[in-house]
């Protein structure tokens, strides 16, 4: 069973910066590309961002030049560096494969950007 583990989520100000981690239970990364999306309380789930296996990446317009995703294939963990965070950047994070599995959505990590 494949498990997705987000982490490093927390309460920042805005301006400030965040790097979450999600890892997986069994080596899945070298073989897909991974993703990370998020979702605002009322609003749907959107991607933020996506990294391929040879680490070509695409973001979400929202969020180009202030978040960066990379990946560790040997340590099964995908990572997500934002920076000059902003308060519409609340949410929770996830990260799935991509096209997503319903079976593996984790619990996400909780993001506040809050002064």
């Amino acid at each position: 069973q494949v498990q997705l583990v987000e982490s490093g989520g927390g309460l920042v100000q805005p301006g400030g910066s965040l790097r979450l981690s999600c890892a997986a239970s069994r080596s899945i990364f070298s073989i897909n590309t991974m993703g990370w999306f998020r979702q605002a309380p009322g609003k749907q789930r959107e991607v933020v961002a996506v990294i391929s296996t040879s680490s070509s990446t695409n973001y979400a317009e929202s969020v180009k030049g202030r978040f960066t995703v990379s990946r560790d294939n040997a340590k099964n963990t995908v990572y997500l560096q934002m920076n000059s965070l902003k308060p519409q950047d609340t949410a929770v994070y996830y990260c799935n494969v991509v096209p997503v599995l319903n079976t593996y959505w984790g619990q996400g990590t909780q993001v506040t950007v809050s002064s």
